[in-house]
């Protein structure tokens, strides 16, 4: 609508997007939520008041929760210099820097858990890299752990990390850190006081989109964990492929979506209020 209140024929451009939308994700979500409130054929909590009350349930849900925390992090501790770096480069290093970013991107996601199994086994280059500068006594095989879960997966999911957090950065008037400069401001200080705060709308957004990402990924946990840890994503999958227990698998889903769908809500909230606030 626009400020007089008469409808906005620029808004007509969304009917496709949303009416696509609405057949191919909106009508199969309700008839996963609605498979995940019937017991006995009537509509019922039972399902989910099992779920909640088995123990195994909670650790799985710890899990998720976990694992998305940590890759998170990582891509932030990654992201965040490469996105400050892109954003302060020019001309041919920029293109250079950028076409890193994006170009992984291409290759699929399988193909990238494969080469991290090559890379994190006994024998891969990481436990030859640790041995090599004496941090290890001996080899150790990373694959089928968590933190190799971790590594692996950040590795997937830091582009989108760095694309929010760089689109931010590169709208901040640069003068700012001159003027900060002129002051007498440190390096440091100029960054925890300038371009930090600044940045926080972008930072928000990468988190969100990791988060959300990385608490519902299931082929790389598959192939560098192994079904021995079970995250939702892995457990909605086992429910329907291999346990042919529809209603666990729903039940999973659904409180997947509402876990991811929470943290995306609350990202974009805080992203609102700091947009605002800035």
């Amino acid at each position: 609508m626009s400020k007089a209140g008469r409808f906005d024929p620029v808004l007509l451009l969304a009917v496709p997007a949303v009416l696509y939308l609405a057949l191919v994700y909106g009508i199969p979500l309700l008839v996963l939520l609605g498979r995940s409130m019937l017991a006995g054929g009537a509509p019922s909590l039972a399902p989910f008041i099992g779920f909640f009350s088995d123990g195994f349930s909670w650790i799985v849900i710890g899990n998720t929760i976990r694992i998305a925390v940590l890759v998170t992090l990582l891509c932030l501790v990654i992201g965040y210099p490469t996105a400050l770096a892109l954003a302060r480069a020019k001309g041919l290093a920029q293109a250079l820097i950028l076409v890193a970013i994006i170009l992984p991107l291409s290759v699929g996601v399988v193909v990238k858990a494969f080469a991290w199994q090559i890379v994190l086994r006994r024998d891969g280059v990481v436990s030859q890299i640790m041995t090599g500068i004496g941090l290890w006594d001996e080899p150790q095989r990373l694959l089928f752990t968590e933190a190799g879960l971790v590594i692996g997966a950040a590795n997937v999911f830091v582009p989108f990390m760095i694309l929010p957090i760089y689109s931010v950065l590169k709208l901040i008037d640069p003068r700012l850190g001159e003027a900060a400069a002129t002051l007498g401001a440190s390096p440091v200080y100029r960054f925890f006081k300038v371009a930090l705060p600044l940045s926080l709308p972008g930072i928000v957004t990468g988190i969100a989109f990791v988060f959300s990402m990385a608490a519902s990924m299931y082929v790389i946990p598959n192939l560098l964990i192994g079904d021995r840890f079970q995250t939702l994503a892995t457990m909605t999958g086992r429910s329907f492929l291999f346990m042919r227990n529809e209603q666990l698998g729903s039940t999973t889903a659904v409180v997947l979506l509402v876990l991811t769908v929470a943290v995306v809500v609350a990202s974009a909230a805080l992203s609102k209020r700091l947009g605002g606030a800035s």
